[in-house]
């Protein structure tokens, strides 16, 4: 999953795999690191006063895997990162447990962790993974708001008018995802 220059580990994990923490921060651990940084999204037990039971993921694995690698290379053509380490979950995940996991190392902390804050971020905004949040009285698939936020945008990262964006697309199968009326596919991707 990497080449011999860039130390990158990617992980989505099978129904039922917890996220091992300390074996991604071992991955990205070495002598030059002075700094590890990590990013461990759970599942919480509330969300607008509703009682989550659990979170439900699943995800188009080659593609999600691709999309990761791709984000990994951007990180570190902005960064200077030793290691990179990225576990997701699928199926359910219980409040209190781990979904997605991110550590990244580097020489100095400031790369660390802006590295780590890009990584969840374009991973919540472009990796094709879906979320259903489990109430206790219902279930819900979940948009994420940087997918949403980076729907809003036009290629050169300018805010679109909302409403007339809105009215290009078409829902095609709820708040799952939304297809759009442009040539790239939209996807409704969410962790965490």
């Amino acid at each position: 999953m990497h080449n011999n220059e860039d130390k990158n580990l990617i992980e989505i994990l099978d129904e039922n795999v917890s996220v091992d923490i300390a074996r991604y921060t071992n991955y990205v651990s070495a002598p030059q690191a002075g700094a590890i940084t990590t990013f461990s999204g759970t599942t919480r037990d509330t969300f607008d006063g509703k009682t989550v039971v659990e979170l439900r993921y699943e995800a188009y694995v080659p593609m999600a895997v691709r999309q990761i690698q791709s984000i990994c290379s951007s990180a570190r053509a902005t960064w200077k990162i030793h290691a990179i380490a990225v576990a997701h979950r699928l199926g359910a995940v219980p409040v209190g447990e781990t979904s997605v996991f991110i550590a990244v190392s580097a020489v100095h902390r400031g790369d660390a962790l802006d590295a780590c804050k890009f990584m969840i971020d374009e991973l919540k905004a472009t990796v094709p993974i879906w979320k259903k949040e489990v109430y206790s009285n219902g279930e819900v698939w979940k948009e994420n708001s940087e997918f949403m936020e980076r729907r809003s945008m036009d290629p050169a990262g300018n805010a679109v008018d909302a409403p007339a964006a809105a009215s290009t697309r078409r829902v095609c199968c709820g708040t799952k995802c939304k297809v759009s009326n442009e040539e790239s596919p939209a996807f409704g991707m969410n962790s965490e």
